[in-house]
């Protein structure tokens, strides 16, 4: 399929196509182009066909999914037969880069980022930050702090709270903003080292070749990828001279896992806001975006209209979530579904879940471990 820039898209009229978002839902709830329409192209294709058939046949049919392989690949579908179509260079990611490129050059989007969490985002955001790392201890006297970015929302959101808690001065530690290349595509490597410029978070930027590593492993391949990805940030954070890493999970993400850990895994978990390195001795995790809610940094990122990287897997554009559990971005996508359909009948449904693993009643536990050691109630009924 004949490729465009968005650049030379938008130099076309308006009204003389139509951008079709062919990626899945998890990507989609991460941004969308402006004006874009959503098709599944995993439906029976007859369905796809009504789908396009109901756009006017004078219009060009720009599809475009993350990176722009996916697009590439369609030539030969028959419902496409009797239209214009074009695919858009570079997909999303290529989208993000040419919006973030009309920006680079000045401070203002760095300013209004910070801005915005010291003002209008400083109660959702910069408040339940600061409590986390008070209530938890995360952040002590002499602390060296590699900041672990992704590249995605929630860890270049933590970066900037990270600067703005220094800012203020009330604690002496210092950060490392820690970036580890796994083995990106080029596109997705040059996003995060954009974003991170436009907004001022100065990134170590480290190689690795996890994607490679994990390429012909069939089971299992996100929890091994997941693992080795800890392991090489506590090693490189080690060598950096840092004592603790921190990572971006939020709150949804700490009730999701509780969730899937019982529907998914037979056992009740959790997140834990910081906990001791087993394999890397001194080293600590901390998670101080533990009481941040997403809906709270999405809001932030789309209010400065920012554009982040999601999952870049080196198995496929649609593998959404990658998280550290190695859960499939199907399972988590599934489960804030849940989460979403019981708060309709339960406004009170994601505290509650958060705050069931604080008031555990052991005598009412039929068998739990402690230490990998398994206590059962008949040891002491």
């Amino acid at each position: 399929m004949k490729e465009i820039k968005y650049e030379d898209l938008v130099k076309l009229p308006e009204d003389s196509y139509v951008l079709i978002d062919i990626r899945d839902e998890g990507l989609r709830a991460y941004g969308m182009i402006p004006g874009a329409e959503a098709i599944d192209l995993t439906l029976d294709e007859n369905i796809i066909k009504e789908n396009i058939d109901l756009i006017p046949k004078d219009k060009t049919l720009v599809f475009y999914c993350e990176i722009g392989r996916k697009t590439r690949e369609l030539d030969d579908e028959y419902y496409l037969s009797d239209r214009i179509c074009l695919g858009l260079e570079g997909g999303y990611i290529g989208y993000v880069k040419a919006s973030m490129a009309k920006d680079e050059e000045s401070k203002e989007r760095q300013h209004k980022a910070e801005e915005s969490i010291r003002k209008k985002f400083h109660k959702p955001l910069f408040t339940p930050f600061a409590k986390a790392c008070k209530t938890y201890k995360l952040i002590e006297e002499g602390d060296r702090i590699a900041v672990c970015i992704s590249g995605g929302k929630d860890s270049m959101l933590m970066a900037k709270l990270f600067q703005e808690i220094q800012r203020h001065r009330q604690c002496n530690f210092k950060l490392t903003f820690l970036v580890m290349d796994p083995g990106y595509n080029k596109e997705n490597r040059a996003l995060i080292e954009s974003n991170a410029k436009a907004l001022g978070i100065p990134i170590t930027i480290f190689d690795s070749n996890i994607f490679d590593s994990v390429d012909n492993i069939e089971k299992s391949p996100c929890y091994i990828c997941a693992r080795m990805r800890r392991g090489y940030l506590y090693s490189k954070a080690k060598e950096l001279g840092c004592n603790k890493i921190a990572l971006g999970h939020h709150y949804d993400d700490v009730i999701e896992t509780i969730l899937m850990g019982m529907m998914h895994g037979a056992q009740i978990q959790t997140m834990m806001p910081k906990l001791h390195s087993t394999n890397f001795e001194g080293m600590e995790l901390i998670r101080p975006l533990y009481l941040i809610r997403e809906s709270d940094i999405i809001a932030w990122r789309d209010y400065n209209n920012l554009h982040f990287l999601q999952c870049a897997c080196h198995f496929t554009d649609t593998c959404t979530t990658c998280h550290e559990d190695g859960t499939t971005s199907s399972k988590r996508l599934e489960t804030k579904k849940l989460i979403a359909e019981l708060k309709k009948d339960n406004p009170f449904i994601e505290s509650n879940i958060f705050k069931s693993v604080e008031n555990v009643n052991l005598d009412t536990v039929i068998a739990y471990k402690k230490d990998g050691v398994r206590h059962h109630f008949l040891d002491e009924y």
